[in-house]
């Protein structure tokens, strides 16, 4: 397919199989493919908007895979599938189902019984979203988005700006964020919200 392309810091690099499931065809570059994402991810962005759902309507595996294909299924055929394939970063692909599940029981918990402030509650589940890895290949796109609607729709509070990057340069703002996840890798969530909010 001549898809050939560098991943920088913190990307999840495709296999052959996956490359193959373009759907855009004459795509070489991965500045062609990230103009094609973001086209798509905007439209997701746009529907997310106004959406007005309760969180246990936002945390279902339903909602999770369905956000995914809206955001790249214009792009990718395996959008809003989770991954078959092994990757650098995640769990097992066999676990993440079991993965999720622990994760959206937890999260309705720390919700119904106020265990955190909103805002960390919110980046709590999106950290561990992005860690689970559920899809080939997004991931932190669509967890970012994730948590811009749950912090909409069930804390009705106004959505992270995210240093107001996609993140998809490698540039300072970037290296910043991969900084923030590695520090609530390691038990310090703080660095991420206050990333999330500025």
């Amino acid at each position: 397919m001549g898809l050939e392309w560098e991943y920088k810091n913190g990307q999840t690099p495709l296999d052959e199989d996956e490359k193959a499931d373009l759907l855009v065809p004459g795509v070489t570059t991965r500045g062609e493919l990230d103009e094609h994402e973001q086209l798509n991810i905007e439209k997701a962005v746009a529907w997310s908007i106004n959406l007005n759902v309760s969180a246990d309507r936002i945390l279902t595996e339903n909602f999770i895979k369905n956000l995914h294909k809206r955001m790249f299924g214009n792009v990718w055929r395996w959008a809003g599938q989770f991954r078959s394939t092994e990757k650098n970063i995640g769990v097992d692909r066999h676990l993440i189902g079991i993965e999720l599940r622990k994760l959206i029981d937890d999260t309705l918990f720390w919700i119904d019984n106020v265990t955190f402030p909103p805002d960390e509650i919110t980046v709590r589940f999106k950290h561990r979203l992005v860690n689970i890895h559920c899809f080939p290949n997004g991931n932190g796109r669509h967890s970012r988005l994730m948590a811009d609607i749950m912090i909409s729709s069930v804390f009705r509070r106004d959505a992270f700006s995210w240093h107001s990057s996609d993140m998809v340069k490698a540039d300072d703002t970037r290296k910043a964020y991969i900084n923030a996840i590695r520090e609530a890798d390691n038990g310090n969530i703080n660095p991420l919200i206050d990333f999330a909010r500025n």
